[in-house]
């Protein structure tokens, strides 16, 4: 099938970290995934909703209306990790609000691309008590998205996302690896011109740092990115106060593989 008019709704991942600064702007799977689309379509129309920090609630309320008022023929929905973190999770009632998202924009008639979240106590260590709560959100995740005829990226299930390659320095976004990875994952569940399953093959091997290096890596990422992300909780603040989505219309695609420019018009 070939789409016009695609919209990404999500936090952090979507908003494309890792890929980029805030300096130059934010390349992101999600922009990845639009210039793979404009190679079937040159004139696909990308609005990208997403900002960082959002919970799947906040997704629903601010993203859900506009990108309805966008008439999408193409959504992505990524939602819920920053959920996972907090405390007091709840999976049932994020899965709830994803639901509702999956729902409003099929019965639109969108066609609706959503994911399964990684192990990410094996990404960060300190998240390893959190994994029972990635498995029952990722539970519900698939019956919902089987409910209301959602494509599903299922990252669970491969082993090489966890790898240190595919995340950034920070632990929390994808690399510029990872994000290109999982668009042509989305890419190829969407079974578009030129997709196919190479996204799944592993990654060379990765020797392993010392114990002592492994230890420097820990305490050198507790001082630059734990710590600061538990005063933001400690102070209420989140990464995307006062931050706006970074394509809030519907813009033509510069397909940045090929032109070496922002993917944004």
């Amino acid at each position: 099938m070939t789409y016009s008019r695609y919209v990404a709704l999500g936090d952090s991942q979507t908003e494309g970290l890792g890929d980029g600064d805030d300096a130059r702007g934010h390349r992101g799977w999600a922009d990845r995934l639009a210039e793979h689309l404009t190679r079937a379509n040159p004139e696909l129309l990308y609005a990208n909703l997403a900002v960082r920090g959002r919970l799947a609630a906040q997704i629903r309320d601010e993203q859900l209306p506009v990108a309805l008022e966008l008439r999408p023929d193409l959504a992505t929905v990524m939602a819920g990790m920053n959920d996972i973190i907090r405390p007091g999770f709840d999976a049932a009632a994020v899965a709830a609000v994803l639901e509702e998202m999956y729902q409003a924009l099929t019965g639109a008639g969108t066609h609706v691309v959503t994911v399964t979240f990684p192990d990410i106590g094996a990404i960060a260590p300190l998240a390893r008590p959190l994994l029972p709560r990635v498995l029952d959100l990722n539970a519900r995740v698939r019956d919902a998205a089987a409910r209301h005829g959602v494509t599903l990226v299922d990252t669970f299930q491969l082993a090489y996302i966890t790898d240190a390659r595919m995340w950034s320095v920070d632990r929390l976004h994808a690399s510029p690896e990872g994000h290109a990875r999982f668009a042509a994952g989305v890419a190829h569940a969407l079974e578009l011109p030129g997709s196919d399953d190479t996204w799944t093959a592993p990654l060379p091997p990765l020797t392993a740092p010392s114990a002592w290096r492994a230890t420097a890596i820990e305490a050198r990422w507790l001082a630059t990115f734990m710590g600061p992300w538990l005063g933001r909780r400690l102070r209420g603040r989140s990464s995307g106060d006062g931050r706006t989505a970074k394509r809030p219309l519907l813009t033509p695609v510069i397909d940045q593989s090929i032109s070496g420019t922002s993917s944004a018009s």
